[in-house]
């Protein structure tokens, strides 16, 4: 384990598509120090990459200076930056011989039966990954239905391009990826979709896994409450008995757009030193990530981490940029405050609650699931039942969907002497300048 303790710590290896508190230590940052990553695409890249183990190519995780089991990391995203110049990305199609139980995870070649087996690339197109030993196809995932997509040089657009500009980023998919040079992946250029030509979109890039190191091993992919539905009752390493087996999860496959430059993330502790991972940098995703997969790209992030001691959280903590809260969740304004004490005087209401906004991160098989599991998280750690907190929740504020088919944001506006007494208070008056 590295213990020396750095204030600016640079990390630039991955894992093989594991999280878990068996992974090598990228090293360690102070508390309060900062993290700058340059990381490769995760989804497509690894998925059609037989050698990993789960769908994405995260960091290896980052030990925090003083973080133990029972606290929560703040994780301030200072800068987003994407470094690819086009991806590739659309719905996926299953190879079903290249595979056991799951596709993202336990990979074989459909000829040979080697598992996990290196692979080379021949050419570009679907078939071009290729078993070192024996020659097949041995990618577990083509495209149902897929696109190629060039950004301009500010990374502020991107367009979807014909079959010729397909076909000229994947004879130069591995430069146009800008992959890092310890990333392991094939880059998703190779395979040249080309379908919805024409299509001009808006870019804002954010990090789809980025949280702290679950209690036991998962595929990175699978480390949150919808997708790893997949691992229960999979016969490959990984495998669980039930959805108990999920309780270590600490969520961080979220694909939530409004992770993004200026938000603020707080994460559950499970193991000492934290374990702080990211990847899965996308340039744009609608919510709800309706594809299951979207802009993925190389990409660079700088973030401040700092530890809060003993916050008992069951899941992460989304502190979005104000802008990205629903209108009745932001903070109230010097009016709305004075005209909400004219109404309280006149109805001879003692104590007008000020309150700032929180999202409790949810997740679980349906939309429906994860929304229960956000009650009951923001219920324990609020104190509150679930009466309440539905309550409070449609009148100030709301749920929205990070991912199909279950991850969600549930907004509300908390007392200030609840967050108070749950030791958030001067995170959240920081994030939001009350």
């Amino acid at each position: 384990m590295s213990q020396h303790v750095q204030e600016e710590l640079d990390v630039d290896a991955f894992t093989l598509g594991l999280v878990g508190p068996d992974q090598e230590w990228a090293g360690t940052v102070a508390d309060g120090g900062r993290v700058r990553t340059h990381t490769p695409p995760a989804c497509w890249g690894p998925m059609v990459t037989p050698e990993f183990r789960g769908g994405h190519e995260v960091t290896r995780p980052i030990r925090v200076e003083n973080a133990e089991p029972g606290d929560a990391l703040v994780v301030e995203i200072r800068d987003v930056e994407v470094t690819s110049v086009a991806t590739a990305t659309g719905s996926m199609a299953e190879r079903e011989d290249a595979f056991g139980d799951d596709p993202f995870i336990d990979h074989r070649c459909p000829e040979c039966g080697t598992e996990w087996p290196d692979s080379v690339v021949e050419g570009t197109g679907e078939e071009a990954i290729r078993c070192a030993e024996c020659g097949a196809n041995a990618s577990s995932f083509g495209f149902e239905y897929g696109y190629t997509v060039a950004f301009d040089e500010d990374r502020t657009v991107g367009v979807t391009v014909g079959e010729d500009g397909a076909e000229m980023l994947a004879e130069n998919a591995h430069d146009a990826m800008k992959l890092p040079e310890n990333s392991r992946q094939h880059p998703i250029l190779l395979y040249g979709p080309d379908e919805m030509p024409g299509a001009l979109g808006r870019l804002r890039p954010f990090i789809g896994n980025i949280g702290t190191t679950p209690g036991e091993s998962y595929p990175d992919s699978h480390n949150a409450g919808d997708f790893g539905q997949f691992l229960v009752g999979a016969t490959h390493e990984w495998g669980i008995e039930d959805e108990s087996g999920l309780d270590s999860r600490t969520d961080g496959h979220m694909d939530s757009n409004d992770v993004r430059a200026g938000a603020t993330l707080i994460c559950p502790v499970r193991v000492e030193g934290g374990g702080l991972y990211v990847g899965d940098l996308h340039a744009n995703q609608g919510d709800g990530e309706l594809s299951l997969h979207t802009t993925d790209v190389s990409g660079r992030t700088e973030l401040e981490v700092s530890v809060l001691k003993d916050v008992q959280l069951d899941g992460p903590l989304l502190l979005p940029n104000e802008e990205d809260l629903p209108h009745i969740a932001k903070p109230y304004t010097d009016a709305e405050r004075a005209a909400g004490r004219t109404v309280a005087d006149e109805y001879e209401v003692d104590a007008l609650d000020d309150a700032a906004p929180v999202q409790f991160i949810g997740s679980g098989a349906t939309i429906n699931d994860a929304t229960e599991n956000a009650f009951d998280r923001a219920g324990a750690l609020l104190g509150m039942t679930e009466g309440e907190i539905r309550g409070r929740c449609t009148f100030t504020g709301g749920v929205e969907i990070a991912r199909l088919p279950g991850v969600v944001q549930l907004s509300m506006l908390v007392p200030m002497e609840t967050l108070e007494a749950t030791g958030l208070a001067d995170t959240v008056r920081a994030q939001y300048d009350l």
